[in-house]
């Protein structure tokens, strides 16, 4: 065979095989679980950390959607929870550095190069809605001069998520079922204090308020979640996310 008078060989067959037991369904993309299990550890727990790049470096790239385009790389759990040593061995397996790891870091200049550029970035929120001040103030000492430099700019902590008690579990939690292909169930909930709305058994997005039974997930603020309530119980969730719309029926209250 030839294309355009030059000789291609012949495409070869694929014969059918098995995966290896370690192989994933979805391979070549990442296993899902591990990369959910080096966001999760890139939070504070650095032996694990270690030993899943360590094994499979492009985990340090890898990021994990916790809910509504709410993405977070492992290095941006480690610079929001102020874990140096993390941040350091990610990007020494190849995470990418950006604004956010260099406030916590304490890397002025950096952080200051990013400004100049575009100074609307010191709005930006980075995963979970958490602002780049809050960053910085985690770094701790060795930050200072980054935290120094954006309260002079006149930088600001994102809006507090929205607090929760058990009037609030009352008035929304539980499980939402959204008739769907595949039909699926969203989970609200009070736990430590906030308001949390997400897939799984345990919801883990805190929300803040737009207005009265309206909230945007903290990490995706174009989102609406808008509760149905009628004589102080939500009957209903309306998710509206872009040409997305769907109702999900309160099931357990």
């Amino acid at each position: 065979m030839a294309v355009l008078g030059v000789p291609v060989a012949a495409p070869v067959p694929i014969r059918a095989t098995t995966f290896p037991r370690h192989v994933a369904a979805h391979f070549p993309r990442n296993d899902p679980e591990r990369v959910s299990a080096v966001v999760g550890a890139s939070h504070g727990n650095l032996d694990v950390v270690r030993q899943l790049v360590t094994e499979q470096p492009a985990l340090a790239k890898s990021a994990w959607d916790w809910g509504f385009g709410d993405w977070e790389a492992p290095l941006g759990a480690a610079s929001h929870t102020g874990r140096h040593e993390i941040a350091e061995l990610l990007i020494a397996h190849g995470a990418q550095p950006n604004v956010f790891s260099a406030a916590m870091m304490g890397d002025v200049d950096t952080v200051r190069a990013f400004l100049t550029a575009d100074p609307t970035l010191i709005r930006m929120p980075g995963p979970h809605g958490i602002s780049l001040l809050a960053h910085a103030r985690v770094g701790g000492a060795e930050a200072q001069r980054v935290l120094d430099y954006l309260t002079d700019l006149g930088a600001e902590d994102a809006a507090p998520a929205f607090a929760g008690d058990v009037t609030v579990e009352a008035r929304y939690g539980g499980r939402y079922r959204f008739d769907v292909d595949p039909v699926t169930e969203i989970g609200v909930a009070v736990r430590n204090g906030f308001l949390l709305v997400g897939a799984g058994e345990q919801p883990n997005s805190r929300v803040r308020e737009v207005e009265a039974d309206v909230f945007h997930p903290a990490g995706a603020p174009a989102v609406r979640l808008r509760f149905d309530v009628v004589d102080g119980q939500a009957r209903s969730l309306t998710i509206l996310d872009g040409p997305l719309t769907v109702t999900g029926t309160r099931v357990t209250p």
